[in-house]
């Protein structure tokens, strides 16, 4: 059931010939294919069942289906908008950027989801501060400058505790508020993501603000790990107001990074520090649903309510549904109506007088609603009429919608006959309720349940467009404010310094089916020494430059060889690598084998050769030299543990140099039997051998002479 695709449906006359044509393979001796013949009666039969079978399980409803992954552990996955960090220039005095103002790149359109308020904040230093207290500052101010991308080691060469990076501002947020910074290293080795295990794993790092009382402990969500690759450090300012520190080359409000603990396998290495950054979400708001719980006057503060269309609902009665009010600008008119002043750009003043009107909204949560779409959304608003009968599908005019936003309206009538409205979210399977699915992919409302619903007529309500993975673009970009706005200064610039992430389509069905076949058909307990080597290279918050497995089956042992990636040139194992792979190891082995991890051993390989060059070039020597040290070069090179360095290979690549009349003699020998041993004249490492250059000595001669 769970790995059925209906993909490749087939009718019985189909399925009866296939039948017929495949007899032949199985036997020689069934000839007779007319209806009379038992045989056939007995395949029309199976067939006929097949057949019926499959059709019942194409009838199976989508929630079914969703169910039945559930119960194994595979959950849709839903869709996404992609989040992204802006840091804003030029700003020159405090700017409120109002919820789902657009920012545009390209095609793609990101938007905030709250009332943001930008300041002139910004930096005005960088420093390091070694331990002790009395050590001189070391000016990085090369983080505050895009444009440069020399890193910058914050803690020195060697990093210890407390060394202190000082972070210098012009003003800090007020008391309780947050503020993000993002970090962008260079990185050596591509570090493996960490998880809750390994989060703590070479540093421990205490951010400090400085106040009238002295230095204060922070509140930190820090997703570098103790800088240990790029994220952002989310900071909640303490109750104490923060006061300028004069002990820095210059003064300011300060943070301070002060490393309580610091066994780093890599030198934290920074080539940028942004700070003060506010977040967009890639998402484009065609139509929004505000609801209120203020029944007098209300203050409706939307971008695209400017120019579009308002529809407003009140709630006359707890738990009722909602009645619809027009504007009216007669206040003495009796009836549903409703005031209705512009104040400002995207700002407007709704107010209802229920005594003199006579009619109003009964004081609760979300009593009002205020519905704003644009020209184009109300041309396409109205979805249809519930018919009643099972999975009713329902085109929507858009498709690839977010669906946390996605709401529709319900249109029905009371016993009196006069219209009353429902705001209808998805998965709301309430006793009577229209219980619908969205299918946001591909613009459809799935009604699995009409309830008390058959007859009514459907209206969009609120309506949030993405753009799934393409709303992860990459750092570095430029976006542009949409100029509608004529409250926001046009020169501030904005600026992503790091990547999009989170974008993703909610998955569909077929994708769940084929994560499950995958899952039945993946190991979890290691087996093959590719097993070993893909858990070690994988092994979370870890550098892995290389790692090489070996079965020894007589005595039931692994042996692992691994190379972390650190600033040493020939680095051994270190202790926490080693506990961390070992007790990754230990929950996927079989119960009987053994487990050995072995340090690298580093085997310079001499080289000897005579060479005969073209006449006229000039740096032959280099060029041959260069072509031997690349095939030699295990250490930077996608070359493994104890993989065997071929004479053949090395002799062909100096022999194809352009340069290259014909190589003479060439050997190679390793510089030790201990690591490395000969086989005829290629080199043959141990398991846990990298092979590296050692002494090359080349003649480059000519027909005519020495070169």
């Amino acid at each position: 059931m769970l790995t059925y695709t209906d993909g490749n449906r087939k009718t019985f006359d189909e399925r009866m010939a296939e039948a017929i044509t495949e007899i032949p393979l199985y036997t020689d001796e069934w000839t007779d294919f007319n209806p009379s013949d038992p045989g056939m009666t007995i395949l029309e039969t199976l067939l006929g069942f097949g057949t019926l079978q499959q059709e019942s399980m194409d009838e199976i409803p989508f929630k079914a289906r969703q169910n039945l992954f559930k119960l194994v552990g595979f959950e849709i996955q839903k869709g996404r908008c992609a989040r992204l960090l802006l840091a804003a220039s030029n700003v020159k005095e405090n700017v409120l950027i109002p919820a789902n103002h657009k920012f545009r790149i390209g095609e793609l359109v990101f938007e905030t989801n709250r009332e943001t308020e930008l300041s002139d904040r910004r930096l005005l230093g960088i420093y390091g501060k070694k331990a002790p207290e009395d050590s001189e500052y070391e000016d990085f101010f090369e983080l505050m400058n895009r444009e440069t991308t020399v890193p910058a080691y914050i803690f020195g060469d060697k990093p210890q505790q407390g060394d202190c990076l000082y972070v210098i501002a012009s003003s800090l947020p007020d008391r309780g508020k947050e503020f993000t910074f993002f970090v962008s290293l260079k990185e050596r080795y591509n570090r493996n993501p960490f998880d809750g295990r390994t989060k703590r794993l070479f540093a421990d790092i205490e951010w400090e603000v400085f106040c009238e009382g002295g230095w204060q402990k922070l509140d930190v969500r820090d997703n570098t790990y103790a800088f240990l690759q790029s994220g952002e450090i989310r900071f909640w300012m303490p109750d104490e107001p923060a006061a300028v520190f004069e002990g820095a080359p210059v003064s300011g409000y300060a943070l301070r990074a002060r490393l309580v603990r610091s066994e780093y396998d890599v030198k934290p290495r920074l080539v940028a520090f942004d700070a003060f950054l506010f977040e967009v979400w890639q998402k484009d708001t065609i139509c929004e649903c505000h609801s209120e719980s203020r029944t007098g006057e209300i203050e409706l503060f939307s971008e695209i309510s400017d120019d579009a269309y308002i529809d407003v609902f009140c709630r006359e009665g707890k738990g009722e549904s909602y009645r619809k009010y027009e504007y009216n600008p007669d206040r003495h008119a009796k009836g549903r109506y409703y005031d209705s002043e512009k104040t400002g750009y995207g700002r407007r003043l709704i107010r209802f007088d229920k005594r003199n009107r006579g009619y109003g909204a009964e004081k609760g949560r979300d009593c009002v609603k205020l519905v704003v779409y644009t020209e184009d959304v109300m041309r396409k608003y109205s979805l249809g009429k519930v018919l009643g009968y099972d999975n009713q599908e329902i085109e929507l005019p858009y498709n690839h919608i977010v669906a946390r936003s996605f709401c529709i309206i319900a249109k029905r009538y009371d016993d009196d006959g006069s219209e009353i409205y429902d705001f209808v979210r998805p998965d709301k399977n309430d006793d009577g309720a229209l219980y619908y699915h969205l299918l946001e992919n591909d613009g459809k409302i799935l009604i699995e349940d009409a309830g008390r619903f058959i007859g009514s007529e459907l209206y969009l309500a609120s309506v949030e467009l993405n753009s799934g993975p393409d709303g992860n673009i990459r750092e570095g970009n430029y976006l542009k404010s949409d100029d509608s706005n004529p409250d926001l200064p046009r020169d501030m610039v904005f600026f992503n310094p790091g990547a999009g992430t989170g974008g993703a389509y909610r998955e569909r069905i077929e994708s769940v089916r084929r994560r499950f076949i995958m899952d039945m058909e993946s190991s979890y307990t290691a087996v093959t020494g590719k097993d070993y080597e893909k858990i070690v290279l994988s092994t979370p918050g870890l550098c892995i430059h290389k790692a090489h497995a070996e079965m020894d089956e007589s005595r039931n042992l692994v042996r692992i060889a691994v190379k972390q990636g650190t600033d040493e040139e020939f680095p051994r194992l270190s202790d926490i690598y080693r506990r961390i792979i070992r007790e990754r190891l230990e929950e996927r082995r079989l119960l009987t084998t053994r487990i050995e991890l072995l340090d690298p051993v580093y085997m310079p390989v001499n080289v000897n050769a005579v060479v005969y060059v073209k006449p006229h070039y000039e740096g032959a020597s280099g060029a041959i030299e260069e072509a031997i040290k690349r095939k030699i070069d295990y250490l930077g090179s996608d070359k493994n543990f104890g993989e065997v360095l071929k004479f053949d290979e090395v002799f062909h690549a100096v022999e194809s140099l352009e340069c290259v009349e014909y190589v003479y003699e060439l050997s190679l020998r390793p510089q030790s039997p201990a690591g490395a041993t000969m086989r005829d004249a290629d080199v043959i490492p141990e398991l846990n051998c990298l092979l590296y250059p050692g002494n090359i000595r080349i003649d480059a001669l000519t027909l005519e002479g020495e070169d």
